[in-house]
């Protein structure tokens, strides 16, 4: 793509938005900033689900189309959780723990075994997400389930200029978001488990020449996306609620999210989220009878400019 192509794709992109912006904060600014704010904390919902996937499809290369029922699993197990001892922290990490043992015990078990074989990797684990959503059906039945925010955190909190008040909870998705980014990203950039990551991922073989365990260092990984599902399910469960449905709806969001944001990219899915994100809400805010559209044209647009994703590398 030329410099000229560049300008033109900018000004076809940025100027409406800038347009549209400019408009918004005339006519009600309250109304789009707290509409900024719900499209950059559902973006960390979404990053937080997606980072997980981009893990396990982005850079793994498997197809795992059970994510979304691995992120309803750590949601429902987080919810019994905290109803049984009152504990937030401790639900978290129980969603986390069970996803996580979940993805372990899939990779292990099924996916290890069809490496390199998109197609069967993609019916088995919509097999496995099916039976995984009607067991939870069966359990939990199709009642909306709302898990309370932690104590500290419930209510909202004032003062804020412009706004006046803003969920607490909400904000505080922000800087879950950003600590599970840079936690990934220095994962896997600075540490000797993330260059044997990419490693494998690049030359499974050179890897086991030099006497690294692959088939762990997969497993490790795959079990650390599943429970990046499950710590966002409980998330979820207090942000959205739990209902037979949700793990579609996160499945297709996280797909959308390595799409846009580039395959395998920490950065690129934070990038995907946020735009995901304040496409929907403000979708929602201003245009709900067209709002489903904004997702399509960014996907066409991505897709159409940027095959790769937006911080895709080719290769």
């Amino acid at each position: 793509m030329t410099s000229r192509q560049k300008f033109a794709l900018w000004v076809l992109v940025g100027g409406p938005i800038a347009a549209f912006s400019i408009w918004a904060i005339v006519d009600n600014t309250r109304l789009y900033l707290v509409t900024l704010l719900n499209g950059l904390t559902l973006a960390s919902l979404y990053f937080i689900v997606a980072s997980g996937f981009t893990l396990v499809f982005g850079l793994m290369r498997n197809v795992n189309l059970a994510h979304g029922s691995l992120y309803l699993l750590g949601g429902y197990v987080g919810f019994i959780v905290a109803e049984r001892t009152g504990w937030w922290l401790l639900a978290v990490a129980a969603g986390f723990a069970v996803a996580a043992l979940a993805g372990l015990l899939m990779q292990v078990l099924i996916l290890r075994h069809m490496q390199n074989q998109d197609l069967r990797q993609t019916m088995v684990t919509i097999g496995l997400s099916i039976v995984i959503a009607d067991v939870l059906l069966w359990m939990f039945t199709g009642q909306v389930h709302q898990l309370e925010a932690p104590e500290a955190l419930r209510g909202p909190l004032r003062g804020i200029p412009v706004i006046n008040a803003y969920s607490a909870f909400r904000l505080s998705l922000l800087a879950m978001g950003v600590a599970i980014g840079v936690g990934l990203w220095l994962l896997l950039n600075r540490t000797r488990v993330g260059m044997m990551i990419r490693a494998g991922v690049d030359d499974r073989a050179m890897l086991a020449a030099a006497g690294v365990d692959v088939n762990l260092v997969f497993a490790i990984t795959f079990a650390l996306g599943a429970g990046l599902a499950g710590l966002g399910g409980v998330i979820g469960a207090v942000e959205l609620s739990l209902v037979p449905g949700e793990d579609t709806r996160l499945l297709l969001a996280s797909l959308i999210v390595v799409i846009v944001g580039g395959m395998g990219s920490v950065v690129g899915a934070a990038i995907g989220a946020a735009i995901l994100g304040l496409a929907e809400t403000y979708g929602l805010a201003y245009a709900p009878t067209y709002s489903v559209v904004f997702t399509f044209v960014i996907l066409i647009l991505v897709l159409a400019f940027r095959p790769r994703g937006i911080m895709g590398r080719a290769g």
